[in-house]
């Protein structure tokens, strides 16, 4: 079985384009997982009548743990190969999806990633998002991947997962995505890109700058809790005078752990 899980919350103007999208690839069961939605996004998703499966919250769970329980759920199910794709992507994508997993289906990687600045440097980025962009490169060089994966990340664009990964990251980790990448080369998982799709092309909606920033200072905390995870050290989101916090403090632990556990 190939499982799609697509985070959602307040997606009702992109969600149908993004499941019919996914449905346009190999995969067999699509999970929105639907978390503090106010709109009719659970309603839009139930009206699909094969291979959506909705699982409902009413409470935000907050950035990436809604991947963990799609995780958990895929696993549960036996899923040998899970793609994440949020929501509110509604690009003209499917070519690359199917990429995505094939590298996972037919090439055994354990991580396909999407590569989405394929044809950019960073001088050409606006000046947080060059900065996001170095942290991410700092991240895979000093784990080792950037020879292979650049500045990609599983914090951007769809992604695909094999069963090993599943089997090997502990789902928590899992709503940490540059902490399961870390932990990913320690466990001697395949990592590559499946896909190159430039970030404009994912078809997500424009952020205003509050949010941009705090998107920003939650992967560069997770990059660097990341970095010390790969070393065996303590945990941490500090780095000099400054914890980067962003949105990590929302993460629904307590959601998540309960979810696990039952």
């Amino acid at each position: 079985m190939i499982v799609a899980v697509v985070p959602v919350r307040n997606e009702e103007k992109r969600l149908k384009k993004t499941i019919k999208t996914i449905l346009s690839t190999p995969v067999d069961l699509v999970i929105p997982v639907i978390n503090g939605s106010t709109d009719n996004s659970l309603l839009l998703a139930q009206q699909f009548q094969t291979r959506v499966s909705p699982i409902y919250f009413d409470e935000p769970l907050g950035i990436d743990v809604p991947r963990a329980i799609g995780a958990k759920i895929a696993k549960d199910r036996g899923a040998k190969a899970v793609l994440f794709m949020d929501g509110d992507m509604d690009g003209t994508i499917c070519k690359d999806l199917c990429k995505l997993l094939d590298q996972v289906i037919s090439h055994h990687y354990d991580i396909s990633l999407t590569n989405c600045y394929p044809e950019i440097v960073s001088e050409s980025l606006s000046p947080l998002a060059a900065h996001l962009f170095k942290e991410r490169w700092q991240l895979n060089e000093k784990i080792g991947l950037v020879e292979i994966i650049g500045a990609a990340s599983p914090s951007h664009g769809p992604h695909a997962v094999s069963r090993r990964f599943l089997d090997t990251i502990p789902l928590q980790d899992i709503a940490i995505p540059p902490v399961s990448l870390a932990i990913a080369v320690k466990k001697h998982l395949e990592i590559n890109i499946g896909a190159n799709i430039s970030h404009k092309d994912l078809g997500s909606p424009e952020r205003d700058q509050q949010h941009s920033q705090l998107i920003a200072e939650t992967i560069i905390g997770d990059c660097i809790e990341a970095l010390h995870t790969f070393r065996d050290e303590k945990r941490t989101r500090i780095r000099g005078q400054f914890e980067y916090k962003g949105y990590h403090p929302q993460r629904r632990w307590d959601i998540l752990e309960k979810f696990i556990r039952n």
